[in-house]
């Protein structure tokens, strides 16, 4: 019998936000990995709080800290935190030449421009969606933009709760940006945000968007290619906030093994 590999070492910043401690208990529930390191704000009242204190008693024994030790070997870290807050992961990363996987969105270009850098030195995953469905999704449309042809039109709808401020969100812009890459169009060009009353008639190549906000809508996201007569529709709805977490762990795991560059969720669908 082959000995199982050792668990990939995940280092997680932003650990005691929500979305941190989806990352803690998905990381709990795979035997490829293991959280060796929580990271909060130096300012934050979960500092030197056991981990236990969020995910019962089941919880590894570590305690949330504001930096990460020296002597804490580490092979991947994941971030959820916030754009001023992020060139702390990344410091990280780029010190002990670890790959890094953010979910942290809102970043300037200033910012995009420092991770793009960095994937010159290690393996970098940014991502405003971790839902393995969402890549396919993504993988799908560009697929369908491709084969369809010019004739199809298409239309992007998303759907979010009450409180989230970005608008169209990060993953409706990354579908309309796979769709314009391949039919090779300037996505800038191409994006019609907004249709007012008595505006101008549609365009035949440019990508919609159209956003709804309500309730407690965790994610929604359709694709829509239309042509006279027909029309496909490709869908993803998410039912849990888990899936972003538990695909953001799984790609930690696969980008640890990779060399320096710049990765998509997509790359990671054949893992």
């Amino acid at each position: 019998m082959h000995p199982q590999p050792a668990p990939v070492r995940i280092a997680l910043h932003g650990a005691a936000g929500r979305m941190g401690i989806e990352v803690l208990r998905a990381a709990r529930a795979r035997n490829d990995c293991q959280i060796v390191a929580a990271l909060v704000r130096a300012a934050s009242t979960w500092v030197g709080e056991p981990l236990s204190l969020a995910l019962g008693s089941s919880a590894p024994e570590l305690d949330f800290v504001a930096a990460l030790d020296p002597d804490v070997e580490v092979d991947a870290i994941i971030d959820f935190s916030t754009p001023n807050a992020i060139q702390t992961p990344l410091s990280i990363a780029l010190q002990r030449r670890i790959a890094l996987v953010t979910g942290t969105t809102g970043l300037s270009a200033e910012r995009m421009a420092e991770l793009h850098a960095a994937s010159h030195h290690i393996p970098v995953l940014w991502s405003a969606n971790f839902s393995l469905g969402v890549a396919l999704l993504q993988h799908m449309a560009a697929l369908s933009a491709a084969q369809l042809g010019p004739e199809f039109e298409a239309e992007i709808l998303e759907v979010h709760h009450r409180n989230k401020r970005d608008a169209p969100s990060g993953t409706a812009l990354a579908l309309g940006r796979a769709i314009a890459q391949a039919r090779d169009q300037d996505f800038d060009q191409v994006a019609r945000f907004t249709r007012e009353a008595h505006g101008e008639p549609r365009a035949p190549a440019e990508i919609g968007f159209a956003v709804m906000r309500a309730a407690d809508v965790i994610g929604e996201h359709t694709v829509l290619f239309a042509s006279n007569g027909e029309r496909l529709e490709l869908t993803h709805r998410a039912n849990s906030r888990a899936i972003f977490a538990s695909g953001s762990v799984r790609s930690a795991v696969w980008l640890s093994k990779q060399a320096p560059g710049w990765y998509h969720m997509t790359d990671t669908l054949s893992c």
